[in-house]
């Protein structure tokens, strides 16, 4: 957000950012220096109040924010919203004439968004890296590994020059499933036990771990998983442990009294679970407590119209 006197911000700019809660405050902290960026917030205060300064990993970072309806073009803009948000981000992405628009979101978000923007390139990737907010200040966790569709070279060397593990992957529909698999295992179960990942490593939590990839395992398989189920297992461990101290962004919302993403994530492997024929009760039952645990207020918790944080 700009203030009187200052050098107007260019009109078009190379990146934007439909995001800003603390994965995406994560991110754009470490490419601001890299490219001229334009985060979006959800609303004029809220722009405000970052444009004012925010504390990303101990240090101060000052964005250059807008907020709906008043958005700049750009020629590629990153997606990190929840992912019931995908659409109304989809049609203000839209709106900034982009060259490419990519999501980095849990769930399956694609097909969402090509509904509503019209870009000649609508992808979505995957990324492990993890952050979240205590208090005013922007936690990271783990920059992690993030993956990019073919077509979104520029956004991945911009990535990877400001010190993310980035990369275009020929396989990125198979890479999805696979992080699928693990938000369907890791985010409920943090959410419902109120702990960080690493813990659910530990007894009694790593019980429930594996048997939520044990019933997941043959419905994402027959859809193209590449995986197979000891690695499965083992992949699922690994990104708990890497990203240990990290609260699934399902508790962030829980504590937070946010309607969660259980249907962007369970509810996308129940639906292909039904699609296949195929009942999965553990994760019925983790979906009902997740929603339980969501409280009335979750549905109303947004501002009116605006984009979540």
């Amino acid at each position: 957000m700009t203030e009187p006197g200052d050098p107007a911000p260019p009109h078009r700019f190379p990146l934007a950012v439909i995001g800003a809660g603390a994965l995406g405050l994560h991110f754009v902290s470490r490419l601001a220096p890299v490219v001229p960026l334009a985060l979006i917030a959800r609303s004029a205060n809220r722009a405000a109040d970052l444009a004012a300064g925010v504390d990303v990993g101990g240090h101060l970072y000052q964005p250059t924010v807008f907020s709906p309806p008043f958005v700049p073009e750009a020629d590629w803009v990153l997606i990190l919203v929840k992912g019931p948000d995908t659409k109304a981000a989809g049609r203000l992405a839209a709106t900034m004439a982009p060259r490419g628009v990519l999501s980095l979101q849990n769930g399956l978000t694609e097909t969402a968004l090509r509904s509503v923007c019209p870009a000649g390139r609508v992808g979505q990737g995957i990324t492990t890296a993890g952050a979240y907010r205590d208090g005013a200040r922007v936690v990271p966790t783990a920059d992690g590994t993030t993956l990019l569709p073919p077509g979104f070279e520029p956004m991945a060397a911009w990535l990877a020059e400001a010190g993310f593990e980035a990369r275009i992957s020929p396989n990125i529909a198979a890479e999805r499933l696979a992080k699928l698999l693990v938000n369907v295992a890791i985010n409920p179960l943090a959410a419902i036990f109120c702990i960080t990942n690493g813990a659910l490593l530990a007894p009694p939590h790593r019980v429930l771990l594996d048997a939520l990839v044990d019933e997941a395992w043959p419905v994402l398989r027959r859809a193209g998983l590449a995986l197979d189920l000891g690695a499965a297992r083992e992949w699922v461990a690994e990104v708990a442990a890497r990203t240990g101290a990290n609260r699934a962004s399902m508790l962030q919302d829980i504590l937070a009294g946010r309607a969660t993403e259980i249907e962007t994530i369970t509810g996308a492997l129940l639906a292909m679970a039904a699609a296949q024929g195929v009942v999965l009760p553990t994760h019925e039952a983790v979906r009902t407590l997740v929603r339980r645990l969501e409280g009335a207020s979750a549905a109303t918790s947004q501002a009116p119209g605006g984009l979540p944080d």
